[in-house]
């Protein structure tokens, strides 16, 4: 967004300011200014001048010596000049001896400008030089009146007529100026016109402002007798306004406004464009011209494009337009795409005689989409795409049919169609005066605050405390808002510096993070390293798990728009990402490779979605070298234990998960519920992720930890009375497992059961084919006396007649 100061002046004629303080005053009140250029900075001694005498170089063909007249006293001065286009009587720029020009007339600019020197050209004295619109630091494109190659001309236009000889050059092309550059935030879709950034100026220093006064213009014809308008899509256009100019005029438009506009970097091209332009910049709303005589059945309509069609845009190239893209309609045809840009077959030509001006407002998003999709972006699309506001439509073609009657280039017809569905009406917003001061640490009265909103248009009604905040400030919805109001106008570098108040709260980590921070001390404990994996897999993991079809995993969320096929699903399970960082380790020929995660995974709730999915946290170990799965499982119990899940845990070999070896995998119960998995990794799998030795893997559903971990501390004394020890050495069928054993112990053992241990199991040719040897050791102790080796007796019968009962024998 850029901005001259003289067209922000002509608002507030009273900010007497430099660029510099400006800059400065406007950023610390919120309107950010990225920096400014100084468009006569590089020019200096620059006058109008007129040619009195021209005659031919004694010495050169191409070159010719020229009186100039400098001054309205008749002063004059010698240039020699190579410039084809000038005669006697010419008016022209003269930089003077000692001046300077911004560049060469290849339009090429020199930083801090090219110094004019006195000197002689093939032995003639010349004492300065007449300029190209080049030289002066402009081009052809923003003064479409200078000549291709040569001296610019004042004379030759019209609208130069009475110029002083002796005045300033650089004021009369109007290059006195100050451009700025503003970095607007999207929010704020009111200062992407000048008006806006006016209106901000005056309040930031003081200032009254002055906005344009509009007037309805019109003959005594009504609009509606030469078009119909009808919107079919009003979720995507909520206002349109149509007027009507006929017995078009084209021709150049006045200099003050190619000024104005070049200045905004605008090319000024006729009268018709750039009022339209012009207004697009004062107020931020995009219009669009249409040749009346070309709109079949003088009837509009805003709808969605149909699939296929194809649409010739003023650039000449033919676009497929879709029902995504909201296009503009006559009774026959497309005749432009809304908000971006109209078609050729409606353009307005020399031969225009009635046109048809549009002003609308659409939904940004849609424009947004829709320019993306096309490949076409534009200074309409820009502006629409931030939202605008749709009561600025009227007062904007308003404004602009105003500027046509002023500048004499065309009639306009009385009325207006205006279809407006919904109108958006003003905010109020509840205002605690002593809660801003409580915000900020200031004491500002109210009567100030008031007065700060009051400045940007921001009424107050005294009897409900409310602020009345007008439909172009989009930005302002709370409490909130109105205190950054004060702020910025009160300033920010008066705001003192203050203590927080209120009472100061220990912070401390959510019980959540202390059971994962926990999961992290076991797992780093135990030589695991963390790694993270990618939430985003491809569907073909599946496959790699040997997950079959129909399996309840497969139900996954696809992204809308993934990177690629292989992230283009949430995970479902966090073995994948596991696997893939072993298997990348292995074949770096890291060994004895130990990982953790803890991430999520996402279940959706029901296909297609309809909310969104569950997220559930996954903590899950993976291992190969040295370990095997009883190590794992150490692991595992060794974080349940420190979780404070110190009940029995259980394992059922019957889990089911076809990624792990079919007699080597177990669910992991607490409760009697599934908390987890582990298991050592099916061959096939394996084969899948290239690792070639045994992994072993375990899965824990954070959830159902976190619901049953405590981390309170119970104490218990040292016992009092001495344990004893038994330990027994079986042989079994090896179907029997050691929780079946231990079952067994826990049920038969009694009260005075302490504890249990395995500590061997063996197989091989001592013992018989289709069986097992185990040995436990047994600890018993009674917390009220010395046990006697009666009562330890009678329970290690009970303990040994249920193994009996299992097919248990004791090894002889």
């Amino acid at each position: 967004m850029n901005t001259p100061l003289s067209w922000i002046k002509a608002y507030v004629p009273e900010l007497d300011v430099t660029a510099q303080e400006y800059t400065d005053g406007m950023t610390l009140s919120g309107t950010k200014v990225e920096g400014y250029e100084q468009l006569d900075g590089d020019l200096d001694k620059i006058v109008v001048g007129k040619i009195l005498k021209i005659e031919k170089h004694p010495d050169a063909d191409k070159l010719i010596v020229c009186q100039v007249q400098i001054t309205e006293e008749g002063d004059t001065v010698q240039i020699v000049t190579g410039a084809p286009n000038v005669k006697e009587g010419d008016i022209v720029p003269v930089v003077l001896e000692g001046g300077r020009v911004a560049g060469g007339h290849d339009g090429s600019k020199t930083p801090g400008g090219i110094k004019i020197k006195k000197g002689k050209l093939r032995g003639v004295e010349s004492c300065g030089m007449m300029c190209s619109i080049e030289e002066m630091g402009s081009s052809k494109d923003m003064y479409p009146d200078a000549p291709d190659n040569g001296i610019y001309i004042f004379s030759d236009i019209p609208a130069y007529d009475g110029i002083r000889i002796g005045s300033s050059a650089v004021e009369a092309l109007g290059l006195n100026d100050v451009v700025f550059e503003y970095e607007i935030t999207s929010n704020r879709v009111d200062c992407f016109g000048v008006l806006g950034i006016a209106r901000e100026a005056a309040a930031t220093f003081g200032k009254s402002f002055h906005p344009p006064v509009v007037k309805v213009s019109g003959n005594h014809e009504n609009a509606a007798d030469y078009i119909s308008v009808e919107i079919q899509d009003k979720d995507l256009c909520s206002r349109y306004v149509a007027r009507i100019v006929k017995n078009i005029k084209l021709g150049p438009s006045p200099l003050w406004m190619q000024r104005k506009l070049a200045a905004c970097g605008i090319r000024p091209i006729n009268n018709l464009v750039d009022i339209t332009n012009y207004v697009m910049e004062e107020y931020s709303q995009p219009m669009h011209a249409y040749d009346l005589n070309l709109v079949a059945g003088k009837k509009i309509i805003v709808r969605r494009g149909k699939d296929g069609e194809e649409f010739q845009t003023l650039d000449g190239q033919v676009r497929k337009i879709d029902s995504s893209v909201l296009m503009i309609c006559d009774g026959e045809k497309p005749v432009g795409i809304a908000g971006i840009m109209g078609g050729e077959n409606s353009k307005i030509t020399d031969m225009v005689n009635t046109l048809l001006f549009e002003a609308a407002c659409f939904n940004g998003t849609n424009i947004r989409l829709s320019g993306k999709k096309l490949g076409l972006r534009t200074d309409a699309a820009a502006k629409f795409e931030k939202g605008l506001d749709p009561n600025t439509a009227m007062e904007a073609i308003n404004r602009a049919c105003q500027l046509i009657e002023e500048l004499g280039a065309g009639e306009v017809v009385g009325g207006a169609v205006d279809i407006y569905p919904t109108a958006r009406t003003s905010r109020r917003v509840p205002f605690r005066a002593d809660r801003t001061n409580k915000i900020l640490g200031t004491s500002i009265d109210k009567e100030t605050m008031i007065g700060y909103f009051k400045k940007i248009d921001l009424d107050y009604d005294e009897t409900t405390g409310e602020v009345i905040v007008p439909s172009w400030r989009q930005d302002v919805e709370s409490q909130a808002d109105l205190d950054e109001e004060v702020a910025r106008f009160y300033g920010y570098d008066n705001i003192p510096t203050t203590l927080p108040t209120g009472e100061a709260t220990t912070g401390k980590l959510s019980f959540k993070l202390r059971v994962e921070n926990m999961a992290r001390n076991i797992a780093e404990q135990f030589g695991f390293n963390e790694g993270m994996n990618y939430s985003f897999e491809s569907p073909k993991v599946f496959d790699k798990l040997l997950i079959p079809a129909g399996d309840k995993l497969r139900e996954n969320v696809v992204i809308s728009n993934p990177p690629g096929e292989d992230f283009s699903i949430m995970r479902t399970v966090s073995l994948n990402g596991m696997l893939n960082s072993l298997s990348t380790n292995f074949n770096r020929r890291n060994k004895n490779v130990r990982l953790y995660e803890l991430g999520n995974i996402y279940l959706p709730k029901a296909l297609p979605l309809t909310e969104l999915p569950e997220e559930r946290m996954q903590f899950t170990l993976g291992m190969y070298g040295s370990g095997d799965f009883f190590d794992l499982k150490g692991v595992v119990e060794e974080f349940l234990e420190k979780v404070g899940m110190k009940k029995l845990v259980s394992y059922d070999p019957k889990a089911g998960k076809t990624y792990f070896h079919p007699g080597r995998q177990a669910n992991i119960i607490y409760e009697n519920t599934v908390i987890g998995y582990m298991g050592e990794v099916h061959p096939d799998v394996l084969d899948n992720y290239e690792i070639g030795e045994k992994a072993y893997a375990a899965v824990l559903d954070m959830p159902e930890i976190v619901s049953r971990a405590a981390f309170d501390v119970k104490y218990k004394g040292i016992a009092r009375y001495p344990a004893v020890s038994r330990d027994i050495s079986m042989v079994m069928p090896r179907k029997i497992l050691a929780g079946d054993v231990e079952a067994v112990l826990r049920k038969n053992g009694g009260q005075i059961l302490e504890s249990y241990h395995l500590f061997d199991i063996y197989e091989g040719s001592q013992i018989k084919e289709g069986y097992k040897s185990m040995a436990y050791s047994i600890s018993f102790r009674a917390k009220d006396r010395t046990l006697e080796d009666k009562d330890v007796t009678q329970v290690m019968k009970r303990i040994l007649d249920g193994l009996s009962k299992l097919g248990v024998e004791l090894r002889q």
